[in-house]
């Protein structure tokens, strides 16, 4: 009988995402409120949880967003730590807060029929509440991820330039080659978030 699917360190999936040229937000695990505090610079940061027994973050009250002071900071690690005593193992990772854009998922599943396939809509809780998404099986090419953007109600959203939409073809091209070129099984980037400046990739889950 196959092992079921395990999630692969937030480390090591930050690392293979960079590995094919997708760019993490700057990430670092603290083990103590002094490390976060050196972490922010001075700049507004998250903190989450990071713990096999809760994947949704957000949904446990695993995540701090916007902690702009060092008071802010000490007080959201304080609080994370008690949570996450009864959730062991557990990691806290801080963030640099990501720009203000459109949230969207770029996701990977296996079909028991088509096999790998990736997966592209509104990201966070609109993913599910629009079902606004395009599925593609995997490889696929740069027309693909066009054809993917093209299919998405949000599209004047999502991709509303060219410049835009051509940054986010190569995202979604890149993607596709991780989750063909790796032993994931699932994957998600949810949020990506999509800005003038180009885009954040915040949150990695990969299932091995």
């Amino acid at each position: 009988m196959a092992d079921s699917p395990s999630l692969m360190s937030y480390d090591a999936a930050q690392k293979l995402a960079a590995k094919y040229g997708i760019k993490p937000i700057k990430s670092q695990y603290v083990a103590s409120a002094d490390e976060a505090v050196r972490f922010s610079e001075g700049k507004p940061i998250a903190l989450k949880g990071i713990t096999p027994k809760a994947i949704h973050k957000s949904r446990n009250g695993l995540v701090s967003l916007n902690l702009y002071n060092e008071k802010m900071i000490r007080d959201s690690f304080s609080d994370l730590s008690k949570k996450l005593a009864k959730l062991k193992p557990f990691k806290i990772l801080a963030q640099r807060m990501a720009a203000s854009g459109t949230e969207i998922i770029i996701g990977g599943k296996v079909d028991p029929q088509f096999g790998k396939m990736l997966i592209l809509g509104l990201g966070g809780i609109y993913v599910e509440a629009f079902r606004d998404f395009a599925l593609r099986v995997c490889p696929i090419t740069g027309r693909d991820a066009h054809s993917m953007i093209s299919q998405l109600k949000s599209r004047s959203v999502v991709a509303p330039d060219k410049e835009t939409e051509r940054m986010l073809e190569d995202l979604l091209v890149r993607a596709s080659k991780l989750f063909m070129g790796s032993n994931a099984a699932e994957m998600d980037f949810n949020p990506i978030i999509i800005h003038d400046a180009g885009y954040d990739a915040v949150d990695i889950r990969i299932m091995v």
